[in-house]
C-alpha cells in the first residue's frame, strides 16, 4: 500500500494537535512535516515534497492565498488543500484559481478531514459540502459587484490597502502589523471602504476583491 505523505500547517496548536493525532492514527497517512506560519511552511513545502500539503487560510508571514499560489510557482505538483474556519463561500474560487485542489472546514475535519485527503492525493477536487453549492455562483456575483463597484466613490490608497488585506484572510491585528497602522485605524479604513462600495458582509468584501483581481498575483508583493 502506497502511503500518502502529508504536510501541515497551521498556526493554532490545538488545531495542529488534534490533525497531527488524526493523521498519525491513520495507516495510509504519513505525516512528514508541520509548519506554523506561512513563510515556514513555504519552505518546509519545497523542500519535503509531500503528496498533500494541508494548509490554513490566516497565518502570518503568509496567508493561504498567497501561499497556494507560491507553492504553485515554486514547487509545482504537490496538490494543496486548505482547511479553515471560513465559511464564505466567496473564498473557495480565487483559492482554487490559485492551484488548490481542495476546501475544508475545520468544523468537518474530524469527519471528513481523511476523505479530503485521500481524494486530492489520486487527483481530484474536495470541496466542503457546506459551500460546495455555492462556488459558481459566487464567481457569478463577483462579476456584478465589479459592475456595480465601478459608480461608487473611488477608495484612497489605504483603504484598498486595508480591504485588498482583510479579503485575502488577515485579522485587524495581523493587517496593524503588516503596515504599520494601530488596530483602530485599520478598523476605520475598513470602515470607510465598505461604505464607500457598499459592501456589508466578509462574502461581499471578498466578491469584489476577486473582481479587482486583487487575489489573483499574490505574488507579486
Amino acid at each position: 500500500m502506497n502511503r500518502i505523505r502529508v504536510a501541515l500547517a497551521d498556526d493554532h496548536p490545538i488545531v495542529l494537535a488534534g490533525i497531527r493525532a488524526l493523521l498519525n492514527a491513520t495507516p495510509d497517512i504519513d505525516l512528514v512535516g508541520e509548519a506554523t506560519s506561512g513563510s515556514d511552511a513555504l519552505t518546509m513545502i519545497c523542500s519535503l515534497k509531500p503528496d498533500v500539503a494541508v494548509i490554513d487560510i490566516s497565518m502570518p508571514g503568509l496567508n493561504g492565498l498567497e501561499l497556494t499560489e507560491r507553492v504553485r510557482s515554486e514547487c509545482p505538483g504537490i496538490k494543496l488543500l486548505v482547511m479553515t474556519v471560513h465559511e464564505d463561500a466567496a473564498y473557495v474560487q480565487p483559492l482554487l484559481q490559485a492551484g488548490a485542489r481542495g476546501y475544508l472546514l475545520k468544523r468537518s475535519a474530524a469527519e471528513d478531514l481523511l476523505r479530503a485527503v485521500r481524494a486530492v492525493a489520486a487527483g481530484g477536487v474536495y470541496l466542503d459540502p457546506s459551500v460546495a453549492g455555492h462556488a459558481l455562483s459566487d464567481t457569478h456575483a463577483s462579476a456584478g459587484s465589479a459592475a456595480s463597484g465601478q459608480s461608487k466613490e473611488a477608495l484612497s490608497p489605504r483603504e484598498a490597502e486595508v480591504l485588498r488585506l482583510i479579503a485575502q484572510g488577515f485579522s485587524n491585528k495581523d493587517i496593524a502589523r503588516r503596515i504599520d497602522l494601530s488596530v483602530k485605524s485599520v478598523e476605520t479604513y475598513k470602515a470607510r471602504a465598505a461604505e464607500k462600495l457598499g459592501l456589508r458582509t466578509r462574502a461581499e468584501i471578498i466578491r469584489h476583491a476577486a473582481a479587482q483581481g486583487w487575489l489573483d498575483a499574490l505574488t507579486l508583493r
